[in-house]
This record gives structure tokens, sequence and C-alpha cells, in this order.
């Protein structure tokens, strides 16, 4: 009974498979009988059907999936009307284009469209579409319908700034794409929906500006992103390797937002943003290593405030990159490089200390990322006290019972809150992730090994592009033009160019005095 019922199931499924591509049928029963074949045990599927015309009788049946369809608007502007108003008119049916009219006279929606598959029926139903056939006709009406609940427009959770907007993306497409339109008013702005994601028929958007946007890197992008075979896309992180230039490698080659004004300012440089259906987060490409310690602040504050706040961040990257290995090389292998009297209060703290500095460091450093996890996995509630307070409690008990050193703890600590400095998430990844390799490369060899790791790390980045743009820029290659707004923030009476990106067209951000 059991392999019976097995090959019934099986059955079931390749006959569904193969409805998916019919095409509609002008006999509405054929129809009927095959969507409750495509939509057996899909119990929020809503099947309702009627007749209209007095004297006709047209059969019709209406579709669409319960939670992700508006009903008040299929009760009011689709049933109710076409039930009403079709039902008085005086001229025979069949001397009519039903379809055609229904469209054209009858409901009051904004979006509707004709539909000639049922592969296109399920898609629209799926997507919170309503769904019309009827009797006699090959076509069928899609009613944009779409409603479900969400989140809505909130403050930003992970890029919060003192000055600036305070709205963020939200799950909802339409609203992303509405909080980029009300920034850039321009037609030249073009959102392209892809569908992606072989189950999931994700919609997928590409934005940009295109006067300022290089035609080939989008189309790069486009040809990417519909190279994609996979089941479901559930989220924007999905499509950053799809995106990248190098694979195997920690460095990200795309950037993380959530601010609809980091995007906008992406898509003024000559960028693309590309956002996913259900996901907070756009990618922004393509974009270099030095972009990661830029903010959004710093362009709404004054230039000099915005210029000392960024080469902070920059002596923070290096803080949380070097500094443990930094200390581990030099207590290790160069003692003459600290002062006598520093050196002695050093070697009070360590003494009774079991381990290696390397080991020392090591072990507060992992303890260091598993407090961090475990505050941003806990409830929102005590997730910050459990990783303050177990950072205090664990540091001191490991101090007092001589497993490290007082000033170890220091080190690791201030490590730590360099890293927090760093605006974009993806960047404080891959610095948690390289200081490791560094950490163990200056535990073996001191500073030759510091300096072979850091040369190893520039080789690898100087070899990575992200959408043809070399990951060091302006760095290297250098650029001064470009230097000017990365290692400080240039003032906006200067900002005349764009950022260069190969294949653009329009440079030009601000017309200078006496143009037109």
């Amino acid at each position: 009974m059991r392999y019976i019922s097995k090959k019934k199931s099986t059955k079931s499924h390749m006959d569904a498979k193969n409805m998916v591509a019919q095409a509609i049928s002008a006999d509405i029963q054929v129809n009927i009988d095959s969507l409750k074949v495509l939509l057996n045990r899909c119990s929020d599927a809503v099947i309702r059907e009627f007749t209209l015309g007095r004297e006709s009788n047209t059969r019709c049946v209406l579709l669409y999936f319960d939670g992700i369809s508006d009903k008040a608007e299929i009760e009011e502007h689709l049933l109710k009307r076409l039930l009403q108003e079709l039902d008085s008119w005086d001229e025979p049916q069949e001397e009519l284009n039903c379809l055609q009219t229904i469209k054209s006279r009858v409901l009051s929606l904004s979006q509707l469209s004709y539909i000639n598959t049922l592969e296109e029926v399920c898609y629209h139903l799926n997507s919170g579409d309503a769904v019309l056939l009827l009797d006699g006709s090959n076509q069928g009406l899609a009613a944009g319908t779409r409603f479900w609940e969400s989140r809505g427009i909130q403050t930003p959770e992970n890029e919060l700034t003192i000055q600036g907007p305070k709205d963020s993306f939200s799950e909802t497409l339409r609203y992303n794409t509405a909080l980029i339109r009300r920034r850039l008013k321009t037609t030249q702005l073009k959102t392209e929906i892809l569908i992606i994601g072989r189950l999931s028929k994700t919609d997928v958007l590409l934005s940009y500006i295109e006067d300022i946007a290089p035609h080939s890197m989008v189309e790069l992008v486009k040809e990417r992103l519909l190279k994609i075979k996979l089941d479901g896309i559930l989220d924007s992180g999905y499509l950053e390797e799809f995106l990248a230039d190098s694979k195997w490698t920690i460095f990200s080659q795309v950037e993380y937002t959530e601010r609809p004004d980091r995007a906008c300012a992406h898509l003024l440089e000559g960028g693309v943003a590309i956002m996913v259906d259900g996901s907070p987060m756009a990618l922004l490409a393509p974009i270099s290593f030095p972009q990661f310690m830029i903010s959004s602040e710093d362009y709404y504050q004054n230039f000099v405030a915005g210029s000392i706040y960024r080469l902070l961040r920059f002596l923070a990257f290096f803080a949380a990159l070097l500094l443990p290995s930094l200390y581990v090389a030099i207590i290790s292998y160069h003692h003459e490089m600290i002062p006598t009297t520093l050196y002695l209060t050093i070697a009070s703290t360590r003494e009774g200390v079991p381990f290696p500095a390397v080991i020392e460091a090591l072990l507060l450093e992992l303890t260091f990322e598993l407090l961090r996890e475990a505050g941003l996995r806990l409830p929102r509630a005590i997730g910050p006290a459990v990783s303050i307070v177990g950072a205090l409690i664990i540091g001191d008990a490991a101090v007092k019972a001589g497993l490290v050193s007082s000033l170890m703890v220091v080190v690791v600590a201030f490590t730590g809150i360099s890293s927090f400095v760093i605006p974009a998430y993806n960047a404080s990844v891959i610095i948690r992730i390289s200081r490791f390799g560094i950490l163990i490369a200056a535990g073996l060899m001191g500073l030759p090994g510091v300096i072979m790791a850091l040369l190893l790390m520039l080789i690898r980045m100087e070899n990575i592009k992200s959408l043809g743009k070399p990951y060091l820029s302006p760095l290297s290659p250098i650029n001064t033009a470009q230097l000017s707004d990365v290692l400080l923030r240039r003032p906006w009476p200067m900002s005349v160019q764009r950022p260069h990106l190969p294949g653009m067209l329009n440079r030009t951000r601000q017309k200078q005095k006496g143009g037109l």
C-alpha cells in the first residue's frame, strides 16, 4: 500500500509539472480541473466560481491566495462590479469580446494584464494577484491586488547616525523603491525587476541612474543575476557570491546598507543598487575597501569634523587589525623596542602567567568573539547585558587566576572597541578574521611575520576587483583627485566631479561657476 501511495504521488507530481506549461484553454472546466490539481493541498487558495449576465450565463472563476491578496479590494472592485455591471447590460454577451470589455469598461483597478498560460496564472497567484478566467476565452486577466502585512518604514537598526535621515528599508520592495524615488526625482532613475529563483520566483530589483552608471557594468550585473539557477532567493545575501569577481576570498565585494540615503549617494556616483523582495538590506556595487570606512554622517556635518572622524576610523581600523599582533611580536621577540621602565611593568603583569603571549592573546580574542556572538543571538532585552557582564566577570576572573595578564586584557578590549568603530559590518567581519591570521604570524616570527602577513593580505586585495573596479582604489592604482575624498571629507563646493568608473559618460557632479 505504501508503494502504491508513493507511485500515485509521483504521478500526480509529474502531471502537475506538465500542466504548468499548458496554455489557458477556451473550455473553463479544463482550466478549473487543471488548477485544482496544481493547487491541491493549498489550504489558502480561494477558487470562486460564478456566472455573468442574465441571458448568456457565462461561467467564470476567480482565484487568489488568502493572506497575500487584498480581500476587501477583490470583493469591492472585482466581484461586486462584475456581478452588478455585467448583469445589467442589454447587449448580448456573444457579440462582445467579454474579457476586453471587462478590462476596459468594468474593472476600476489600475493594474490589469492579460495572461496566456497556467504558469503565468500560478506566478500571479503566488505574487498576491487575483486571476479571472472566462469560459470561451483562451486568455486570463491578472488584477493587481497584492497586499500583506509589513513592518513598515522604521529607523535603521545597524547604521545609526545622529544627523541625517532616520528612515530605513523594509522587507517590502515597493516601499524601498519609493524611498529611493522620493530622493531622486528623475526619469533617469531606472528600476528593473528580474524574477530569480526556480521555486521562489523572487522579485530582484536592479536600480541605477541611466546617464551616470556605465552601460557595460549594468549589463554585466544583469548577466550575472540572470545566470542564477537557485531554487529560492530568500535574502539579498544570497546574491553576493554570484556578483563577486573573486569567489574564494573573505573580502566582501559588495556593500550592505539599510539606509536609502546611502543607496542614493552610491547611485549618484555611478554604482548600482540591488534589492530583494523580503529583505531590508540593499547591495551596493561596485565598491572599494576604503569605502567601508566612510559613514553617511560625514556628509551631513561640517567637512572639518567629518574629516577628523574619518581619520579616526582609519586609525581604529589599523588598531583593530594590528594591535594584538604588534603587542605579541614586541614582547615575545623585540624586547629592545620597549623602554626599560615599561618593560619591567609588563614583565610584572605577566609574572606567573603559564601561557606564551600568543596563546594568551588567542584565548582572549576567541572569548571576546564568543561573547560578541552570544550578545547578538540572545534576546535583545538580555543580550547586551550578558555580553558586557560576561566580559567583565571572565576578564577579572582570568586575571585573578593568573591565566592572562591584565595588560593583555586591556589590549584585547581596546581592539574590540576599535572594531566597533567601523561603519560597515561586512568590513568588521573581514578585520576580525584577518586579525587571527596576523596574530599567529606574529607569534611565530615576530614583526617579520606581521609584515609578511600584511603583504600577503595587500597582494590578495590588489588582485580583487568589484565589477571591474580595483578593490584598493583610489589608493592603488593611485588617484590623487579621488584620494582627497577618501582619507578626508572633501568640501561640497570642491566636489565637481564624480569618482571615475570605466565607461562612465557623465562625470560632472556639480556645474562650475559660469556653467550653463
